[in-house]
């Protein structure tokens, strides 16, 4: 499928069209570079040695744990070692993704979106291949330097994939689309977490500032994450908002109640060690759906019903489950809530709803682009344990509908769950639950 010999007239005329196709608006100071750049892509597209080669290797999978203990006492040697594997890790995992995509039917791969992701994509693994060996410090802070303007880079990628697929489904079968969408998400996560946990060890050894015993945090891993302050804090944003944020008012004026309390109960200390940034996320989007269904369902109430958050822990797991009284989620749309992860019009019709593709495009084009954290949303976040937010509150995307399917991958990406049940008419209970020793493996798919 992916032929190494010379192109013949036919398969010359198709690359032809491809340079067209993958095309990227470049200013006249690099249009030189641009051209060089199209015609490369166009030609790499069908043929090229070395995506083949990183493709053939597996991933090297990592647990928590491991990221833990290797992190936990940290040095130069230690440092440069963390940053090699990354180096040569990040290449592999890409070009996965670069051979799905190319898997793909002509008519998808066209699509509006997904030929800037596939560009992206390929600029990403042409650089992270030639990125020379890493000996020093100061050679692994030009490293993290370049890491950190991938990352930037790659701001744009969840709204152009999601507009594309999402364009894409009247040609795609559900099963085909979502498993395709999922493993380019997961691995998205996989390659933000190697390279924001080398960045944040990076920092540590270069301050100093404390011994390493000091620490809460290995990288971008909280070793004592407590859950309850997590809640505290996504429930603090999340009140402060103005109750018709983000199209509240689903049909007719809503209550002016003050947003639901949110109560918290069961195992209230528990801590475990989690990427604080992949629990918020879930959490805040959950609490988000729910506060706002809570007062579309109820809106001539003076006082909204509460949302009960429920922690529980075992010798294994952690358990959350969050209790609404917002409606349920089944709708003549969705026939089961399962569906709201999906990104098949066939399964959740609001995909190519005109709004939603509409929001989808601003995003794709704005200066912000989207990371999928809760940061993005509130401004600077405060890691303080008191909750504290910023006098404006939550600054939302537009409604793109990558909320949910977003918090189940964070939620599966190390071996955890995230179960919707509706109780139609009344409510909606939520069940997450994250593996507690860290011994799974991420969940990237090959």
């Amino acid at each position: 499928m992916f032929a190494t010999r010379a192109p013949t007239k036919a398969l010359a005329t198709r690359v032809s069209a491809r340079q067209r196709t993958f095309a990227v608006p470049t200013s006249s100071k690099h249009s030189a570079l641009g051209r060089a750049r199209r015609i490369s892509t166009a030609t790499h597209f069908y043929q090229n040695k070395q995506l083949e080669a990183y493709a053939s290797r597996p991933a090297t999978r990592l647990t928590l744990r491991q990221l833990v203990y290797f992190g936990k006492h940290m040095n130069e040697e230690r440092l440069i070692k963390s940053a090699n594997y990354v180096r040569t890790e990040l290449p592999v995992r890409i070009a996965h993704r670069l051979r799905d995509m190319q898997a793909l039917p002509y008519v998808v791969v066209t699509q509006e979106g997904v030929a800037k992701v596939y560009e992206l994509y390929w600029n990403a693994f042409d650089k992270l291949r030639r990125f020379p060996e890493i000996t020093n410090l100061n050679e692994n802070d030009a490293f993290c330097k370049f890491l950190r303007g991938l990352l930037d880079e790659h701001k744009w990628v969840i709204p152009n994939l999601s507009l594309g697929l999402s364009l894409s489904s009247p040609y795609l079968l559900p099963d085909r689309l979502d498993t395709f969408m999922r493993r380019m998400l997961v691995s998205r996560i996989s390659r933000r977490v190697l390279a924001e946990h080398h960045i944040a060890l990076t920092d540590f050894v270069r301050s100093r500032d404390q011994p390493s015993g000091s620490h809460e945090s290995v990288g971008i891993i909280c070793t004592g994450l407590r859950v309850q302050d997590s809640i505290e804090r996504c429930t603090t944003y999340l009140r402060r908002r103005p109750h018709d944020v983000e199209e509240d008012a689903v049909s007719g004026p809503l209550s002016d109640a003050d947003w639901s309390e949110v109560i918290v109960d069961g195992h209230k200390d528990t801590r475990f060690a989690y990427i604080r940034e992949h629990l918020e996320y879930i959490i805040f989007e959950l609490l988000k759906n729910s506060l706002r269904a809570t007062r579309a369902k109820h809106p001539t109430a003076s006082v909204l019903p509460p949302i009960r958050v429920t922690v529980v822990a075992s010798d294994n797991d952690v358990y959350l489950r969050i209790s609404d009284q917002g409606g349920g989620l089944v709708s003549p749309e969705i026939r089961s809530p399962a569906d709201l992860f999906s990104f098949s019009h066939v399964r959740n019709a609001a995909r190519l709803a005109d709004s939603r593709l509409g929001a989808l495009r601003t995003l794709s084009s704005s200066q912000q682009g989207m990371t999928a954290t809760v940061s993005e949303q509130i401004g600077k976040w405060q890691l303080d344990s008191k909750g504290d937010a910023p006098a404006h509150g939550v600054n939302p995307h537009p409604r793109i509908g990558i909320g949910l399917p977003m918090s189940n991958i964070y939620a599966t990406y190390f071996g955890g769950s995230l179960e919707l049940v509706s109780l139609d008419g009344y409510g909606t209970d939520v069940y997450v639950r994250l593996p507690k020793l860290g011994k799974n493996l991420e969940g990237i798919e090959l």
